[in-house]
């Protein structure tokens, strides 16, 4: 993957980020231990009456968007201002 890419994914992840942040979520970027078999990803829940996003700090960025994505096609953030790149992302089906 070019630096170029890899940057623009960065940048995306940050900015995903934020908006999870503004739509109400604790975002965690913890390290999802692994064990043989077992494939962990990371997502949405529900802690105490907190809304949480945990995301695996070693996935790859593109991996990372997924989670974030994921979790924010949940939440209304039709009136949050969204850069082009990640309108897209969050209105496209999931694969």
């Amino acid at each position: 993957m070019s630096d170029n890419k890899t940057a623009r994914q960065l940048r995306l992840v940050d900015e995903l980020v934020e908006v999870a942040k503004r739509v109400g979520l604790e975002v965690r970027r913890e390290r999802i231990l692994r064990e043989v078999g077992y494939r962990a990803r990371g997502g949405a829940c529900r802690l105490r009456e907190q809304d949480l996003l945990i995301i695996d700090r070693d996935q790859p960025a593109a991996e990372q968007i997924e989670v974030l994505a994921e979790a924010l096609r949940e939440r209304n953030v039709e009136e949050l201002y969204l850069s082009p790149a990640a309108r897209r992302i969050l209105q496209a089906e999931p694969e």
